[in-house]
């Protein structure tokens, strides 16, 4: 379908109609806005008398590196950030009933240190694509990218509702404490800032073009 949907905007271009005309008619032959503007993006917008072709985007080994580092380091961080939380929170709130009472100096010195590696590297990262992007914009359509940004919104999705699901849980038997409250919001927090940082990305990008 898509062949069909690009040899026809390629076909309407060199007859001189305009993307505008062009989009309307697919509009009212049942295309969906997302896949008209993908196939006009498949041409450029320049007058000439046959319709010219963008270059189609492509998939460099380096790319999918810079993605895959900046992905975990956010993984990593987000991870760390939380574990730092849980320590105040059981500093804060300390458990009666346990041995260990305040701050975990191991866990501190530990999640701080991978904060300190791990959250530069991530906006290292981010620059390094942002800074390609601006040179070559066809790079904002990476498969791979879009693949690795939904794929962390499953997952955080996926940990928001198992957070959900347990909260739940403890409240139908009745075992809530502030303890339980206090982390499962810092997991909510956390995840739901990524989850809601990247799908406002995408719809940016979506509206952008």
């Amino acid at each position: 379908m898509q062949n069909e949907l690009s040899l026809f905007i390629k076909e309407a271009l060199e007859k001189g109609q305009s993307r505008e005309a062009i989009q309307s008619a697919l509009q009212k032959a049942g295309w969906r806005q997302e896949e008209i503007a993908n196939g006009l993006s498949l041409f450029a917008d320049i007058h000439f008398p046959v319709a010219v072709p963008r270059p189609k985007p492509y998939l460099q080994a380096r790319e999918a590196f810079l993605y895959l580092i900046s992905f975990i380091a956010l993984y990593v961080s987000a991870f760390s950030f939380g574990l730092l939380l849980f320590n105040f929170v059981d500093h804060w709130f300390p458990d009666p009933v346990s041995f260990r009472q305040g701050f975990s100096a191991g866990a501190i010195r530990m999640g701080l240190a991978s904060i300190i590696v791990a959250f530069p590297l991530y906006l290292f990262m981010m620059w390094l694509l942002a800074r390609g992007a601006v040179k070559d914009p066809e790079r904002r359509r990476s498969k791979v990218g879009k693949w690795l940004t939904y794929l962390t919104l499953v997952v955080a999705a996926a940990i928001i509702l198992g957070d959900l699901i347990v909260v739940v849980a403890g409240l139908l038997g009745g075992e809530l404490t502030i303890r339980f409250i206090l982390k499962a919001l810092v997991v909510l927090a956390v995840t739901g800032s990524i989850f809601g940082y990247y799908l406002w990305s995408l719809q940016a990008e979506e509206k952008e073009k």
